[in-house]
């Protein structure tokens, strides 16, 4: 839990606006966007993605409206020499990194509260085989790469290897033979159950439990070849046995303290969770002011807005929106109950009065800043930028809103690079500034660009010249003298 969390660098982004916004956009169908005073209409929404030749699809053209309002949001604060540089702003756009260091200090405590293991605990848990190490020599031979008669040649290398191996040289005669980069360099050396590392194959763990420490077997066949493996003595395997244990054992007493936490709390998933995930997981934004409650405890309720935030805390590069869609129903519930461990730990971080220092307050506060400078400057959109071309407020927003048309349209022909806005940015500027999708504008731009694709494609399949050659079955052309 405490390294999913360790992973989350960047926010969600935020749909904000009053109830005016939303009830203008909701009954204004050809609408699909707003940023401030400025509108995106299906119909121009339709003609980018037929330009850019997407797929009329409801899933890109939300993210097409979605950046665009981005965009255009953060033309709209740089248009008013506002660069969100406030406390109250940082810390509130920053909460899935604030959080993120409150339960490491929290996993800290855990850890410390925690009795120490001695070193009878760890040739015990060796001598029980709790965890294995063994060194092993990996002989590649791929059944479905290779003929019988040169995995025979094989075995017959490995037997040969085997007769000259003994404990002394055995490291030495894995760097001569081994053909397994993941362990070449370390002497053949495992530890496992590893949490760093895949589960080995059945025939592999079992020919290690069949042997006694120090001793080595005969050449055992996997899918990846023929092994000769020695299971070390504690002695030998005692530096990674116990880095390896120590964090096993780490990684049990959390899990041992979070579930007192979960248990002593009460959760309690709401039926229709899975119902509201799901939609949730087809469109994020729909769902970041929902007050429905998904999950119960004793000391907090988890919302649905708040699991929009959690889902997109994620970093992009874990994809847990699309994992999710892949999922059964099932998962859900249970993907909810872990967000709801996280609120109830953020809990326990908090009563425990766990705050960040000013040191990393300021650090916090910097990446935050640094994020807003960077992606104005990408689009030219710095106050410094615009100040140097328009003296009045309206002038400089005016200029910021035109600089930002020009670049979508290059960036959507892929003639300019593209300029991310973080999830904090986006929280932030939709907190301080009007901006919304419009649902049922995305659908009528989506019909629009099916329609005008459509028409694309007829136009496109009249254009082309007619064979000369008659298709099977088909009419000759008129004057086409008949066989």
């Amino acid at each position: 839990m405490f390294r999913r969390l360790a992973a989350c660098t960047i926010l969600a982004l935020s749909v904000a606006g009053c109830g005016a916004l939303k009830d203008a956009l909701g009954s204004h169908v050809e609408v699909a966007a707003r940023a401030g005073a400025r509108e995106l209409t299906s119909q121009d929404l339709a003609d980018m993605m037929v330009g850019a030749q997407m797929p009329p699809q409801k899933e890109l053209a939300n993210a097409v409206a979605t950046l665009w309002v981005n965009y255009h949001l953060l033309a709209h604060a740089a248009g008013r020499s506002d660069t969100l540089g406030d406390a109250r702003t940082a810390d509130e756009a920053m909460w899935a990194q604030i959080a993120q260091r409150k339960l490491q200090k929290l996993q800290t405590e855990i850890m410390s509260a925690q009795k120490p293991l001695d070193a009878a605990q760890y040739e015990k848990a060796y001598a029980d085989g709790d965890l294995l190490a063994a060194r092993h020599i990996l002989f590649l031979a791929d059944q479905n790469q290779m003929s019988p008669a040169q995995i025979d040649s094989v075995r017959r290398v490995a037997n040969n290897v085997r007769r000259q191996v003994t404990p002394a040289n055995f490291v030495a005669m894995v760097a001569r033979y081994s053909g397994d980069p993941g362990s070449k360099d370390a002497g053949g050396e495992y530890v496992w159950p590893n949490p760093q590392i895949p589960a080995m194959v059945p025939e592999f763990e079992q020919g290690t439990r069949a042997l006694k420490p120090g001793e080595i077997s005969d050449p055992i066949q996997t899918a990846y070849g023929f092994h000769i493996i020695m299971r070390e003595t504690y002695p030998e395997a005692k530096s990674r046995f116990d880095s390896v244990y120590t964090a096993i054992a780490a990684q049990k007493a959390e899990s041992t303290w979070m579930a007192s936490v979960e248990n002593g709390s009460n959760v309690k998933v709401k039926s229709e969770a899975t119902t509201t995930v799901r939609a949730m997981l087809a469109n994020l934004d729909a769902f970041r002011t929902d007050r429905t409650v998904l999950a119960t405890s004793r000391s907090v309720d988890l919302r649905a807005s708040r699991v929009a935030n959690w889902i997109a805390a994620f970093p992009p590069q874990m994809q847990i929106r699309q994992q999710l869609q892949q999922q059964p129903d099932s998962v859900l519930p249970q993907f909810v109950k872990s967000l709801m461990r996280n609120e109830l730990l953020l809990r326990s971080a908090d009563s425990a009065k766990l705050v960040l220092d000013s040191a990393e307050v300021e650090q916090v506060r910097g990446a935050f800043r640094s994020s807003v400078q960077q992606s104005m400057g990408g689009l030219g959109i710095l106050p410094s930028q615009l100040a140097d071309s328009a003296e009045a407020a309206g002038g400089r927003a005016a200029l910021a809103a035109a600089r930002i048309d020009s670049f979508f349209a290059k960036l959507l022909k892929n003639e300019v690079q593209f300029v991310d806005i973080s999830e904090p940015v986006s929280l932030a500027l939709r907190s301080k500034y009007e901006g919304r999708v419009n649902e049922s504008g995305l659908d009528r731009a989506v019909t629009l660009a099916t329609e005008l694709k459509a028409k694309a494609d007829s136009a496109a399949s009249a254009a082309l010249p007619q064979s000369e050659v008659p298709m099977p079955g088909a009419a000759p052309p008129p004057d086409t003298p008949r066989p």
